[in-house]
């Protein structure tokens, strides 16, 4: 049985290998750092965050953070299914306008509408998946 330390501990790797994941996806993304910092809540100046989030770093521990993270990962994974194989397509699809979103982007849609918008386009894509 783990400790509670130990389980602080495991808890702080996964935060980590976490933040490497998501700053991963967004190099496939293809997102300037406004726009990742956007679509973590963080401030858009607050590039220390992503920089240390790239070294793997933990992700800090709010709620909204990791709620963000969830729906950009199943946003990521209903792209894969969507465009099995055509990873190109489903890597640019975050950047290219959509008429579902009056003609945005689906990141220009989050950053209009914040975790309202990320609600948006992966309810979207869940809804195209029909799941």
């Amino acid at each position: 049985m783990q400790t509670a330390t130990e389980r602080r501990v495991i808890s702080s790797k996964d935060r980590g290998a976490l933040a490497k994941m998501v700053m991963r996806l967004f190099d496939h993304w293809n997102l300037s750092t406004v726009d990742q910092a956007v679509l973590l809540g963080l401030a858009e100046t607050n590039r220390g965050a992503l920089a240390r989030y790239r070294k793997g770093e933990s992700i800090g521990t709010s709620r909204d953070q990791y709620e963000r993270i969830g729906h950009l990962l199943a946003i990521h994974k209903n792209l894969r299914l969507l465009f099995p194989k055509n990873r190109a397509l489903a890597y640019r699809w975050m950047s290219t306008r959509n008429k579902a979103f009056d003609n945005l982007t689906p990141v220009e849609t989050i950053r209009e509408w914040g975790f309202a918008g990320l609600l948006m386009v992966r309810s979207y894509l869940d809804r195209v998946r029909g799941s």
